[in-house]
């Protein structure tokens, strides 16, 4: 690990050098972000999740750094371009922008009008004209140049050649560069344009029809609207600062005195502006631009998919599951306490009288054979009017819960659902995870692509490795918060947990199925191909439910067992009695256990443990239940108080499930009383609300709501 690693990122993320320097060492001995952060306190001073991947992805863009230094240095000395000061430059470049600045002027390039120019042999010239000497007439000198078999038939052509390679010298200047960088991103503006003749067919981008907006503060949302749009052919983008303020840089840099010769370095010094560097710098500025846009909309995108992989279970209970339906009636399933498919069938609750009569017969008959506990109706067509039909059915002891089914399409049609239900077609598949993801909505949703799973916006326009990265920390983080059952968990599933993967993860499965269910933590040392650095990576996130050993079912992990025992052991107790006695708990005076490994915040972890044994952090399942004569967007009224459920949050404000099949859209200005930067400030999403409808737009399936009494 490079020692200049270590400090920078210390100072950049306000760590000490050590945390950091231990960070980094355990990360390239392959441990994981929340391996770390809940095992390894002692050694990284208790950095959490969040600060730990700062660090590892610091780490990474670094070395991504050398790696671009290492490959120019190497083209430069086979080139035999390196000299003592080129190298020094390079070396104490910070970033890639500088980096690529310096290695500009002798990077291989295609042939240029000033390269063209220079084998004229018009160099020479260029160089008597950018010193802007007084007593110089370059007319006169141009003059010396004129050779009609080097296609320099006049003076003008001479001349021409001799700023278009004072154009490419301005345009290489590292500060120069640097200046108009800064520029570009303090006062440059984003000018949208329609393109003409596509006004009606890109109505969807009305508002940047005609739209100027400052590069410093435009939202991450807008940048990525107008970027869509001019991708899609209905808006022209331009990112310019005033031309005044650019020209001005450059005079002050280039232009020495007043003559003739300092007219032709301006009017060069103009083309390498608009010819040039201006086309450089707003790539530059837009690639800039779209990568914060993209690290915003990811941002929000992750932390919504947290809040939704988080959401409370409904936990283990007998499920009855309909995916609904029009024309091809809904598909019904019957799953156990732990998700098992027990029946399925179909029924037309909206078709006939006799068909009407049939649905109702069936589900009653269903929730008595199968001891149904509750309902889950998806939230797509048909919803409401199924929702409607059951609650008129009055079942006794039986909950109704309206599902949200996002990304259930995608998973039905999935190869992990061939591979779950190989002998169901889609609209089983379908209905069976709307039914397991209510049960757990975490175990379900983690065998869905993230970005399919409805809670972000832009995904597809975002940077999709950066996005897959950012969204598989966040499942991975999730999975491992909460724990997994590893007699039940699917190969999905334990996937995410630390130190697994798709192959660990296979393998454990099959153990499972060869040899039933897991007695102990330590038998996972007998799965094929898993060795002791992945038992020590995943031990601590594995739990079994029914184990001898009770500390098998906590966060407690192996290598701490034997601390357990001693303490157990100096009580005269058993580890059960430690986890079933508060007041032998308290008589623990843990600074007796504490060694060089192991200090307090382990310790502290593995007193919570002893007390709530695989504590699962999510909240408490609430019900909830839409309003009753509201089913779709006809049947809303300005005023109209109503219950409601956060389906998406963005910088702009939050989208609500409110029943009609449409969600509504509450502005950031009207989420609360007070002024708030962000409504991730107020609201979460699955966060259960009242809203009131304060428009709707029925052409345009828009619904504006506000939660401000």
């Amino acid at each position: 690990m490079k020692e200049k690693y270590i400090q920078k990122i210390a100072n950049e993320l306000n760590l000490q050098n050590k945390q950091v320097e231990s960070t980094a060492f355990l990360i390239s001995e392959g441990a994981t972000v929340p391996f770390i952060a809940r095992y390894r306190k002692e050694a990284t001073g208790s950095l959490d999740e969040v600060a730990i991947t700062a660090i590892r992805d610091r780490l990474n863009q670094l070395e991504e750094l050398d790696k671009r230094r290492e490959a120019i240095l190497s083209s430069l000395i086979e080139r035999n371009l390196l000299t003592d000061e080129l190298k020094e430059k390079i070396e104490q470049a910070e970033t890639m922008a500088t980096l690529e600045d310096i290695y500009l002027p002798f990077r291989p390039k295609r042939r240029t009008r000033a390269t063209i120019a220079k084998e004229k042999g018009l160099e020479p010239l260029a160089q008597i004209i950018y010193l802007q000497q007084d007593d110089i007439d370059p007319f006169a000198e141009a003059e010396k140049y004129i050779d009609e078999e080097k296609d320099l038939k006049t003076v003008d052509d001479v001349l021409q050649g001799a700023r278009d390679i004072i154009a490419e010298w301005i345009n290489e200047d590292q500060d120069t560069r640097a200046k108009l960088r800064e520029l570009f991103a303090i006062k440059g503006v984003f000018k949208s344009r329609v393109i003409p003749g596509k006004e009606a067919e890109g109505i969807k981008y009305k508002d940047y029809y005609n739209w100027e907006e400052p590069v410093i503060s435009a939202p991450s949302h807008r940048v990525l609207a107008m970027r869509r749009g001019e991708n899609e052919g209905f808006l022209s983008l331009r990112i310019l600062p005033p031309e005044e303020d650019a020209i001005y840089i450059l005079e002050s840099t280039f232009i020495k005195k007043h003559n003739l010769c300092s007219e032709q370095v301006r009017t060069a010094m103009i083309d390498a502006y608009k010819r040039l560097l201006s086309l450089s710098m707003e790539t530059e500025i837009r690639l800039e631009t779209k990568q914060k846009a993209d690290l915003e909309a990811i941002r929000v995108f992750a932390e919504n998919l947290r809040q939704l992989l988080l959401a409370p279970p409904l936990g283990e209970k007998n499920v009855l599951a309909i995916d609904p339906g029009f024309r091809t009636g809904c598909k019904v399933v019957c799953l156990d306490k732990q998700g098992k498919l027990l029946y399925n069938t179909t029924i037309y609750p909206t078709h006939s009288e006799e068909k009407v009569k049939e649905a109702e017969n069936i589900i009653i008959e269903l929730c008595k054979l199968y001891h149904i506990e509750v309902i889950a109706i998806g939230n797509g067509t048909a919803s409401r009017e199924t929702e409607s039909f059951i609650r008129k059915l009055n079942l006794k002891n039986v909950h109704v819960v309206m599902v949200n089914e996002s990304g259930a399409s995608i998973y039905s049609a999935s190869e992990v659902a061939r591979e779950e239900f190989p002998d169901y077609d889609v609209t089983v598949r379908g209905s069976v995870s709307i039914g397991r993801r209510l049960q757990d909505p975490l175990a379900e949703l983690v065998k869905i692509e993230p970005k399919s799973i409805g809670v972000g916006q832009y995904q597809h326009d975002v940077d999709q490795t950066l996005l897959r990265e950012k969204l598989d920390d966040v499942v991975i983080s999730c999975v491992n918060s909460v724990g997994v059952e590893l007699n039940t968990a699917s190969k999905q599933l334990l996937t995410y947990v630390s130190g697994l993967g798709e192959k660990l993860a296979h393998s454990i499965v099959e153990y499972r199925n060869a040899n039933g269910p897991f007695k102990s933590r330590e038998e996972l040392l007998k799965v094929p191909r898993l060795g002791p650095k992945a038992f020590e990576q995943a031990a601590g996130f594995l739990r079994i439910r029914n184990a001898k050993n009770p500390l098998d079912r906590s966060a407690v992990h192996p290598e701490s067992y034997s601390i357990v025992y001693k303490m157990a052991e100096d009580l005269k107790c058993t580890v059960q009695d430690l986890m079933d006695n508060e007041y032998l708990r308290r008589k623990i005076n843990l600074k007796n256990y504490i060694t060089d490994k192991v200090g307090l915040p382990t310790l502290n972890d593995i007193m919570d443990e002893l007390a709530k044994p695989g504590r699962d952090p999510r909240e408490e399942f609430e019900l909830f239940k839409f309003a009753d004569d509201v089913n779709k967007i006809e049947d809303l009224r300005v005023g109209m108080k109503l219950p409601g459920i956060v389906t998406n949050i963005t910088n702009f404000g939050a989208f609500v499930d409110i029943g009609v099949h449409q969600d509504g859209l509450i502005h950031i200005s009207k989420i609360a009383n007070k002024f708030i930067k962000n409504p991730a400030e107020v609201l979460k999403v699955h966060q259960k609300v009242t809203v009131t409808v304060i428009d709707i737009d029925i052409e345009r399936r828009r619904i504006s709501l506000s939660m401000i009494d």
